[in-house]
């Protein structure tokens, strides 16, 4: 019996890395834009799995990034998938422009817009994954219309605007109704938490349902450099998939 206890921990472990890879998803927030284009290259060497992009225009939150023209520039360094999160008014209107400059996935604040259905119709069709995303406070059910429309749900766990915040403790029970939610609707959306993410949320996160990691400050500011901190993430990630298939374990023994 001890030695089942000492092991059943490493058993879930090795089992959750044979049952899907977490994505990290580093955030160019947190790069150097003075060398963007070699930051990013080295983060896709390091086994980054995309590259996110936060395009913010100053109203919907109080700080102003980039547009277009840097997904463009982003599009020619590297291969991997540009997921482009916009806190940005009116995102109707920028839709085809940063479908043209190169986004594969494009994620809308739910509280950007009456009209969320119609905007996600508008992304799909440009042949681009649809996204939603929603701040802190807004409850998770205001989502619940969308699931089926949606390629990934992006969880923000800090207050949109600015990188290197501290991670929201109650954001856990949301991203765990969120998952419950996907799973209810047999959706296959990926679960993105951004905010506060380093070594030891990622864990927790993941655990609570999370299938992908946006860290700008994690990967881009890490003492050890870009590599480590995507290692760093991805042993957070396998930690955290052993816990929650131990969680599952416990509350059903058969899975």
């Amino acid at each position: 019996m001890p030695n089942t206890l000492i092991f059943y921990p490493f058993w879930c472990m090795i089992r959750a890395r044979m049952t899907g890879r977490i994505k990290i998803a580093p955030s160019i927030l947190a790069a150097d834009f003075a060398c963007l284009a070699k930051e990013v290259k080295e983060a896709e060497a390091a086994g980054a799995d995309c590259i996110h992009v936060d395009v913010m225009d100053g109203h919907f939150v109080p700080n102003i990034t980039i547009g277009p023209l840097v997904v463009q520039a982003l599009r020619r360094v590297t291969h991997l998938p540009l997921y482009v999160h916009l806190m940005i008014e009116h995102p109707e209107e920028f839709v085809a422009g940063f479908a043209e400059a190169g986004a594969n996935w494009l994620a809308v604040h739910v509280e950007a817009t009456p009209n969320l259905h119609r905007i996600l119709q508008q992304i799909r069709e440009r042949g681009v994954h649809p996204g939603v995303t929603l701040n802190p406070a807004t409850p998770v059910s205001a989502i619940g219309e969308v699931l089926s429309d949606v390629d990934w749900v992006l969880v923000l766990s800090v207050n949109p605007g600015f990188g290197g915040q501290a991670f929201i403790e109650r954001s856990l029970s949301r991203i765990a109704r969120i998952r419950e939610m996907l799973d209810g609707a047999e959706s296959s959306a990926e679960l993105a938490v951004d905010g506060g993410i380093n070594g030891e949320t990622a864990e927790r996160v993941v655990a609570a349902g999370a299938t992908m990691l946006v860290a700008g400050t994690a990967v881009f500011r890490a003492p050890q450099g870009i590599a480590a901190g995507i290692a760093a993430l991805r042993e957070s990630a396998y930690r955290g998939q052993g816990a929650r298939y131990q969680n599952r374990q416990k509350r059903s023994p058969l899975l």
